[in-house]
């Protein structure tokens, strides 16, 4: 598959099979992650790969809504930044997510972003701090999201170049 056919294929994917991962898959996600650029090279993004069951449904309640599917994913990976070590941890992080979003495509997984910046939990909980206790995290790292991962239980089709919105491209020559 080339770059274009990982794009078009890339969909979120919220509905696994339960079935696990296999850790070479994995690790090609995680090195995803390592390769994403950041900016002046400070590499401010750490990475959490969770397998566990109960830290998994336990990441699921940290929003109020949107992260539920973690409770039946094989894996999550949250993404973690050093707000200290960058002020562009938000950008840096971004990055890495969408690098892993795409690897999970190529590696043939579903994956999901779940945003956590900026999120609350049903009880009104910032949703970075309760991800940060979930894991034991000092303050300073903040969290963009977490992307789910798992073998796919629904199909989505890939997006059409013909079906793209051109007319939000405009050329300035």
């Amino acid at each position: 598959m080339d770059l274009m056919e990982v794009m078009q294929k890339r969909r979120s994917i919220r509905k696994y099979t339960g079935e696990n991962i296999p850790e070479d898959k994995l690790d090609k996600v995680l090195q995803a992650a390592l390769l994403a650029p950041t900016s002046m090279n400070r590499r401010p993004c750490e990475f959490y790969a969770v397998t566990d069951r109960e830290t998994l449904r336990a990441l699921s309640a940290a929003k109020r809504a949107g992260a539920a599917m973690l409770a039946n994913a094989a894996a999550a990976i949250v993404v973690t930044a050093d707000s200290e070590l960058a002020d562009t941890w938000i950008e840096d992080s971004s990055i890495a997510l969408t690098y892993m979003h795409l690897m999970a495509v190529d590696q043939g997984l579903g994956s999901c972003w779940i945003q956590m910046h900026l999120r609350q939990s049903a009880d009104g909980n910032d949703a970075e701090d309760n991800v940060r206790k979930i894991l034991s995290l000092p303050d300073k790292y903040r969290i963009v999201g977490i992307l789910s991962l798992g073998i796919p239980a629904q199909d989505r089709p890939k997006q059409e170049l013909d079906d793209l919105e051109y007319t939000r491209i405009h050329r300035i020559r």
